[in-house]
C-alpha cells in the first residue's frame, strides 16, 4: 500500500513537471485536452498539476474554450528544479543540479553522489534542512522560511593546503552577485568580513551576517578526493532569533524587498565559476585579489586578532595571494599574516 502512495506522489510530480514544460513553451493558451493528449493523462490529473503549479508561486489563468496561460511575472520568487534549470548560465558549476524540498544535510548529500561518482560541479539546493552544519561542529539552523541552503561537489587537482581558499571563493561570488543587483549605494553597502563571512549594512548602521559558509575535504592517499563547499543564505527571511538577530540579518531586510532566489542562486554559481577557474588556473588568490579587496570590509579599521597564542588589536590592510589577511599589530611596522584556521578576527568595537 505504502509503495503505491510513493508512486502515485512520483507520478504527480512529473505531470506538474510537464505541464509545467508545455506551459512555458507555449506562446499563448493550451487547452487542457491538449494537455491530456500530449501527456497521455486526465483532466483530472491536469487540474490538479495547474492547483500544485499555482500553490508554488505561478500565475495561471484558466478560460473557459482557451484553457491555460503561464503568465509570465519576473518578480516572482519561485525556487524549484525547473527554474533553477532555466536560470544556470554556468559551463560546469550546477551541472547536474538537485533541488529538494527539504533534506537533512546539502553537504551531506553532495558527500554521498560524490561517493557514487557524481562529477565536479554537482549541486544540490533546498529550502529547509534539518542536519544543517556550521563550522567547528555546530548546528547551522536552516527553516524552511525563505533561505537558500546548496553545496557544490569539487574535485580540484591541487595540494590540499591550498582548498580553504575556495571558502574564501565562495564568499567573494555571493558578494559579487549581490553587486549585480540594483539597489541603493548610498544606503546599502554589502561587503565581505574576512575571510568567508558576507555582510550588509544599512544607513551606516552596524554590519550584520548574512551566510555561512563551509567548506569540508576529504583526502584519499595524501591527495584531495573532493571537496565540498556548502553555504547558508539568509535571503528572505524577516525574523530571526533572540539570540542572534543583532548581528544577523537577510538580503531581503537589508534591501527592503524579497529576492527572487533562483536568479541569485544562479548569478552566485556563475561568479563562482568564473573565480575558481581563475584560482585553479593561478593556484591562489592573486588574480581574484582585487575583486576580494574591494569588497573587504576590514580593510583600514582596527581590528582584534583572538590568536591562542595571544590577543592582540592591529589595522587590516588586505589580503595576501593564499588569502591570509594582513594586519599592522599595534605599535609595530611589520605586518602579521593571519591564517584561516584557529585564529578568529573581530573588529575592536564589535563584529566588524
Amino acid at each position: 500500500m505504502s509503495t503505491r502512495v510513493c508512486r502515485s506522489a512520483d507520478d504527480g510530480k512529473m505531470i506538474k513537471d510537464n505541464v509545467l514544460k508545455t506551459l512555458l513553451s507555449a506562446e499563448g493558451f493550451v487547452s487542457g485536452q491538449e494537455l491530456c493528449d500530449a501527456l497521455g493523462v486526465s483532466r483530472t490529473s491536469v487540474w490538479k498539476a495547474i492547483e500544485a503549479l499555482r500553490a508554488d508561486g505561478y500565475k495561471i489563468e484558466a478560460v473557459t474554450n482557451k484553457g491555460y496561460l503561464l503568465v509570465k511575472d519576473e518578480t516572482a520568487d519561485i525556487l524549484n528544479q525547473e527554474e533553477l534549470e532555466r536560470a544556470l548560465e554556468t559551463r560546469w558549476a550546477g551541472h547536474p543540479v538537485i533541488f529538494k524540498k527539504e533534506t537533512g544535510s546539502t553537504n551531506d548529500d553532495i558527500m554521498a553522489m560524490a561517493d557514487q561518482g557524481a562529477p565536479q560541479g554537482t549541486l544540490t539546493v533546498t529550502v529547509c534542512q534539518h542536519a544543517g552544519k556550521g563550522r567547528r561542529g555546530r548546528v547551522w539552523l536552516s527553516p524552511d522560511v525563505g533561505n537558500v541552503y546548496m553545496s557544490i561537489l569539487l574535485r580540484p587537482q591541487m595540494d590540499a593546503s591550498r582548498a580553504p581558499m575556495l571558502t574564501l571563493i565562495m564568499a567573494l561570488a555571493v558578494y559579487e552577485a549581490l553587486q549585480d543587483m540594483p539597489y541603493d549605494r548610498n544606503k546599502v553597502r554589502f561587503g565581505i568580513k574576512w575571510p568567508n563571512d558576507v555582510v550588509v549594512s544599512v544607513d551606516g548602521g552596524p554590519y550584520k551576517k548574512t551566510c555561512g559558509i563551509l567548506t569540508e575535504m576529504r583526502m584519499e592517499e595524501r591527495e584531495i578526493r573532493d571537496v565540498t563547499v556548502g553555504i547558508g543564505l539568509n535571503v528572505n527571511m524577516t525574523e530571526f532569533p533572540e539570540e542572534i538577530k543583532e548581528t544577523a540579518t537577510s538580503f531581503a531586510l537589508a534591501l527592503g524587498h524579497p529576492v527572487r532566489r533562483a536568479q541569485f542562486v544562479a548569478d552566485i554559481w556563475r561568479h563562482f565559476e568564473n573565480d575558481c577557474d581563475v584560482f585553479l588556473r593561478d593556484g591562489d588568490l592573486e588574480g581574484l585579489r582585487p575583486a576580494y579587496e574591494a569588497g573587504l570590509v576590514n580593510i583600514g579599521r582596527a581590528v582584534r586578532v583572538l590568536d591562542p597564542k595571544g590577543e592582540y588589536t592591529g589595522s587590516a590592510k588586505g589580503i595576501t595571494a593564499d588569502g591570509e589577511l594582513i594586519v599592522i599589530p599595534d605599535g609595530q611596522k611589520d605586518p602579521v599574516y593571519v591564517g584561516n584556521g584557529e585564529i578568529s578576527v573581530r573588529g575592536v568595537m564589535g563584529y566588524v
